[in-house]
């Protein structure tokens, strides 16, 4: 959720903005911080503080600097670990990193955008990606976004539904816009059972992204991509290892 959409988050709802709005803040944020970026009176902010501090889901540093709480820390790590697609995850990613010297990650559909579950980075020594769990992108510029839109998505007025009739942002030189040029790829990724990122989010990064099936008739419960620096491991070198990535997914012990 974007700072202007918490910024609209009115009444008891204002705590939980306040909570989101102190996650962008891993250093700590004050009092003054956060009124103006939630613009609201501070007698508003100081409150839903003292509720947040109260739960222990956060806690005031030195000088009036307030950060997330441990307890908030502990709930969601133990969250995440607990959900069944770490444990199923983990031990792909991990292998796809190893054998692509490569960043890896698993991430699910949440509406136009991707949201990313797991990411394992290559050993030290290696180029190292800005992706972040819990982070997102527009799935319309993604690997892993392109191949979840195309296996839910079935007509090109539900795409647009989905993505949106404005012109889409090109983050990119190589950024699809077009909303019917898109779903022409989709309808390819469908066929091909993969999808590429030509250096389409990020300049300089490409990525092969397959689908996470528990079986072969059901849907896909996410997306795993090796996403590869561009000049070490081309676009067409990583389309030509699929092979790999799909059966590492399908049984991480292959590797």
């Amino acid at each position: 959720m974007s700072s202007p959409e918490v910024a609209k988050l009115v009444g008891s709802d204002r705590v939980l903005a306040v909570l989101i709005e102190l996650a962008e803040h891993p250093a700590g944020a004050t009092l003054d911080e956060l009124t103006q970026a939630l613009q609201s009176p501070k007698s508003t902010i100081h409150r839903a503080l003292t509720s947040l501090r109260t739960a222990r889901l956060a806690t005031q540093l030195s000088r009036g600097v307030y950060v997330l709480g441990d307890e908030f820390i502990r709930l969601a790590f133990e969250n995440y670990a607990a959900r069944p697609d770490a444990a199923l995850v983990e031990p792909i990613l991990r292998a796809l990193s190893e054998r692509f010297g490569e960043t890896a990650h698993y991430a699910v559909l949440e509406g136009p955008d991707v949201v990313y579950r797991a990411k394992v980075d290559p050993p030290a020594g290696a180029m190292r990606l800005t992706s972040v769990v819990g982070g997102r992108n527009p799935a319309y510029r993604t690997a892993v976004g392109k191949l979840l839109l195309a296996d839910t998505v079935r007509s090109e007025s539900e795409l647009r539904r989905v993505v949106g009739e404005q012109p889409l942002e090109k983050r990119t030189p190589r950024t699809e816009t077009d909303p019917a040029a898109l779903w022409a790829e989709l309808q390819r990724i469908r066929e091909l059972g993969y999808a590429v990122d030509d250096q389409e989010n990020e300049p300089g990064v490409n990525c092969v992204a397959v689908p996470l099936r528990l079986g072969d008739d059901l849907p896909a419960r996410g997306a795993v991509s090796v996403s590869a620096v561009a000049f070490r491991l081309p676009l067409a070198e990583l389309v030509a290892r699929v092979d790999e990535v799909r059966a590492i997914t399908a049984d991480p012990r292959t590797a």
